[in-house]
């Protein structure tokens, strides 16, 4: 009541431009709204500081006389503000809370944020660094929106979602953020100095620059072989002699979609063909000049004789985009030559550029969005990354405990075509004795005509729910794909349709898909409170009484067709029931969570609920929802490319992400191998590459937040990947074996990600932010707070360079011995080893060997405590399977390492759940630079009873 008192006496004491103005600025409970008298009616006349937390500002701008009513998607309602001040400074007003002093202009509604020691964290561009330009949507008005901020030299800018250009630091980078099959984008970036942004915009929005990129004929003077100025050469060759070569000029290369792809030779036979693009471009601007390649199929491109891209490969029915940056000299002519052999009957190639960037945006934190009501972002502040994404998370949602079965391993194939099919899988990993807890029906297990009639085809499941209670009983989950896609002669559809909840351009325009003779239908308009609704009824009079375990959301960018330019993307799904589809384009797989994570809820409050989705956005992570990389080709640029991948998602804020082991779409030459080893039972070069990709990508895999394989054929099992005794066999098996003895380190990260907002795979930036030698490694990553993990990505490599972060020191796990840090080496890398090293001061606890998460309490842990710094471990335990742990129903055993005294102290054992062991042993493993142990499963070690009291033991 006192701050309320002052803020009315400021009021009245006549902090107003004049008596019967509009007042400068107001005060509300929650902030302050600044009004500004802007003559361009394209700045701000009003800017709202609205404060959420002591570290947290919510920044809203609009050119309209007042603020619309909406609502935030991806903000959690209910946030309360905290105490803050407001004080007037003369041409700015200062609001501040406990951490923070937060300075507007007056003037502009220009923002600075500050530490309370009044060091700048980060400064909207002079002026406030807005605009905003009217556009107007199916009869919606709106605003494309742009906000700059200064960015220093050496800031480095994290997150933004799952890109796949194996990029890692965005510092000088640009990434459009739209949803596509392989391509998540969360508007969420965190920086190095110590702030994230958490952008609120729902269209495609872009980071690091704003302008679209432009076909090379409206940046370059193009010329042909010959010198002929206004084109590049083409030259078609076909494959074998019933065709000839054909060559034309082009002046563009824009063949990126289905309508443009049009443009290609007609009636040419591209599959198999050889075409390349050659002759020299010439710029009147000197600067670095960005590049996006499309492509389908294989390509190279070379800039001036060198070669920029080298080979890379997609499959034809969903190609990949690819950026690369080329220095250029004004007024001097450059060659230019893209080599690319088409995969396909229909296949796609696309390049395309953007001019170097204005002098004036050059260092600055650049976002841009297509279509808002406002301009909406959120500033968040921390003293380490995990203090940000824990404040992305107070704004967006916490993360939830995932089903302890979910931190297994899961098999999946595209796809088990029968019952006995799947069964049959299931049962072969229990008699080799391999571990594995969950196994995936993916699509297309209805009859043909009856995409989303969530009903099985009964010649090829006849029996779904003894289907499902047979995996059950050996002691397997089931997770199962549902689409939102209807075919339009489904009863689902139908009952959508009455009520207004399908999209109707598919529909409207007969677009078949490719299934059969191909067939025509639409998605749903999740959208909708009521269509959402309905969607979960659907699934649980269908698919809920069959017992599933788990639910696939696939497709859910939404793609409702491959390979549509983006305006016809955005006809196909909308217009939604909140707008149009230009203004809610990015949110469609977040809805679509929402719909399965309430529903299931709400028949089964205390079931955990588990979705995976190809697609996400902020506030992913509340609905108990994981995402995969989506349909990522099998190649080795691919596997790395996921590398940088998965660490950009999770420092997104959204904990859980997957992939493809071995990669979905599958190289021809791959398939042939499979093939003639099927048929000899010999081996040649292009299956002996795929083993050794498979084994390198299960070591990679198994260190990620959810261990799944999937793919087209050849099919992922270890025993049609490689035979028991071969060195990809042996590999896979161990580290699938390893995954399930870490379990109780790996469950801890889980229970990690719920109470501390935890992230479990982590670039090294965020545990050695102080060591400017990371900010750039994004091949490297920590699995927790103990393992550093160094997947090898080239084929027949058997070493690789690894850095070891400064201020700590490093244990190799293999052999034990010790490794300083602040220094770069060549570490070995054997075929069937992946390097992996711990952290000095590490605890790890290790199980029991087990073949499912369930299959018995771990009564015996070994304790590995790697010396040489103070540390510190906490074994997190639960029911494992429902929300209980919402109501204090866990525990906790601390486990604490003094390094001076070399002693382990075992702490009282906090909190308590059904189930829970009372007594255990624990075998305590101490490695020292002096005594170097390498890990086994069952080392031999100190026992020690524990009963749930403190015992201190010296090592």
């Amino acid at each position: 009541m006192k701050n309320k008192r002052r803020y009315l006496g400021l009021l009245c004491a006549g902090l107003f431009l004049t008596a019967c103005s509009v007042p400068q600025y107001q005060l509300s409970e929650d902030g302050i709204i600044l009004n500004l008298n802007q003559e361009n009616k394209l700045n701000p006349s009003k800017v709202y500081l609205q404060v959420l937390g002591d570290e947290l500002i919510h920044v809203s701008a609009t050119p309209d006389k007042d603020f619309p009513k909406d609502s935030s998607l991806i903000i959690v309602p209910g946030l309360q503000t905290v105490p803050f001040q407001v004080d007037d400074q003369g041409d700015s007003i200062m609001l501040s809370t406990a951490k923070l002093n937060v300075m507007v202009s007056k003037s502009d509604g220009g923002i600075k944020f500050k530490d309370k020691d009044n060091h700048l964290i980060l400064a909207e561009k002079s002026g406030g660094g807005r605009t905003f330009s009217p556009i107007k949507v199916e009869e919606t008005n709106g605003y494309s929106v742009r906000q700059l901020f200064d960015s220093p030299v050496d800031e480095s800018f994290y997150g933004l979602g799952q890109h796949q250009s194996d990029e890692f630091n965005y510092k000088g980078k640009s990434e459009e953020l739209f949803q596509y099959n392989t391509k998540v984008s969360v508007p969420f970036v965190v920086s190095n100095k110590n702030y994230g942004i958490l952008w609120d915009s729902y269209s495609i929005s872009r980071f690091g620059d704003s302008r679209d990129y432009k076909q090379l004929n409206r940046v370059f003077k193009l010329y042909n072989k010959s010198g002929q100025p206004g084109s590049l050469t083409g030259v078609y060759q076909p494959e074998g002699k019933d065709f000839k070569q054909l060559v034309r000029n082009e002046d563009s290369l824009a063949f990126e979609n289905i309508k443009t792809i049009k443009n290609l030779p007609e009636n040419f036979p591209l599959k198999g063909a050889n075409v390349t693009y050659e002759g020299e471009i010439e710029t009147s601007q000197e600067g670095t000049y960005r590049f996006i390649l499309y492509y389908a199929g294989y390509v190279k491109v070379y800039v001036d004789n060198q070669l920029v891209v080298p080979e890379r490969w997609r499959t034809a029915w969903n190609p990949n985009s690819y950026k690369f940056t080329v220095k250029l000299e004004a007024g001097k002519k450059v060659p230019l030559r893209v080599e690319w052999k088409p995969d396909g009957g229909r296949s796609y190639c696309g390049l395309r550029v953007q001019t170097p960037q204005p002098e004036e945006e050059q260092n600055s934190q650049v976002w841009w969005s297509e279509m808002n009501k406002k301009l909406d972002y959120y500033f968040v502040y921390g003293d380490s990354m995990d203090e940000i994404i824990k404040g992305y998370r107070t704004l967006t949602g916490k993360s939830q405990i995932m089903p302890k079965w979910a931190m297994g391993y899961w098999q999946s194939r595209e796809r088990y075509k029968t019952q006995d099919e799947i069964l049959g899988v299931l049962k072969e990993f229990r008699t080799r004795k391999i571990p594995i807890d969950n196994i995936v029906l993916d699509w297309n297990y209805w009859r043909e005509k009856e995409w989303g009639s969530h009903e099985f085809d009964e010649k090829r499941f006849p029996d779904p729910k003894a289907m499902v209670d047979s995996i059950h009983a050996m002691n397997g989950k089931i997770m199962i794909s549902v689409w939102p896609k209807f075919y339009v002669t489904t009863e689902h559809f139908k009952e959508f349709d009455k009520k207004g909840w399908m999209y109707q351009q598919a529909v409207k325009d007969s677009v078949r898909d490719w299934v059969g003779p191909g067939y025509v239908g639409s998605f749903y308009d999740a959208y909708s409170a009521g269509a959402r609704k309905l969607f979960w009824k659907q699934m649980y009079d269908n698919l809920y009484p069959l017992s599933i375990d788990a639910w696939w959301m696939d497709a859910s960018e939404p793609n409702v067709l491959d390979c549509t330019d983006m305006e016809y993307r955005k006809a196909l799904c909308g217009p939604t029931a909140l707008g149009p589809s230009t203004e809610y384009f990015n949110t469609y797989a977040l809805m679509n969570a929402e719909a399965i994570y309430d529903g299931q809820r709400s028949v089964a409050p205390n079931k955990r609920v588990f979705l995976l989705t190809r697609s996400g956005f902020a506030g992913l992570q509340r609905y108990s929802t994981a995402t995969w990389s989506g349909d990522i080709g099998t190649r080795w640029e691919d596997m790395k490319a996921q590398i940088s991948a998965g660490l950009n998602f999770s420092i997104s804020g959204v904990p859980y992400w997957t992939m493809d082991i071995g990669g979905f779409c599958v190289e021809d030459r791959y398939v042939a191998g499979q093939m003639e080893y099927n048929k000899s039972g010999k081996e040649n070069a292009d299956y002996k590459e795929w083993r050794e990709l498979n084994a390198r990508w299960y070591q990679f895999g198994v260190f990620a937040p959810l261990y799944r394989s999937h793919g087209q054929f050849p099919f992922r099992e270890v025993w049609n990947i490689a035979p028991q005794g071969h060195p990809a066999y042996k590999s896979i098996t161990y580290y699938t074996n390893l995954r399930y003895r870490l379990m109780p380190y790996i469950y801890t990260l889980a229970g990690m990600t719920y109470f501390n907002d935890y992230t479990i795979m982590r670039p090294l930036v965020m545990d050695f932010s102080s060591d400017k030698n990371v900010e750039n490694i994004g091949d490297q990553f920590m699995f927790g707070p103990s393992f550093m993990v160094c997947p090898v990505y080239t084929y027949e490599a058997r070493n690789r360079e690894v850095y070891f972060p400064e201020g700590t020191n490093w244990y190799d796990f293999y052999t034990g011995k010790y490794i300083q840090g602040g220094q770069k080496i060549k570490v070995d890398a054997p075929y069937e080893q992946i390097p992996l090293y711990i952290r000095e001061g590490s605890i790890i606890p290790v199980g029991p060997e087990i073949q499912y998460t369930g299959e018995k309490s771990a009564e015996s842990i070994t304790v590995y405590v790697y010396r040489g710094q103070n540390g510190q471990f906490s074994l997190y335990e639960d029911e494992g399977v429902n929300y209980n742990y919402e109501k204090d129903a866990y525990s906790n055993i601390p486990f604490i390492y003094n390094d001076a005294d070399g002693t382990l102290t075992i702490g009282e054992r906090i909190g308590e759940f059904d189930g829970m062991l009372k007594q255990r042993t624990f075998v305590i493993v101490p490695v020292s630079k002096d005594k170097t142990k390498g890990f086994k499963f069952d080392a031999k070690g100190k026992k020690v009873s524990y009963d749930g009291h403190k015992q201190t033991i010296k090592l």
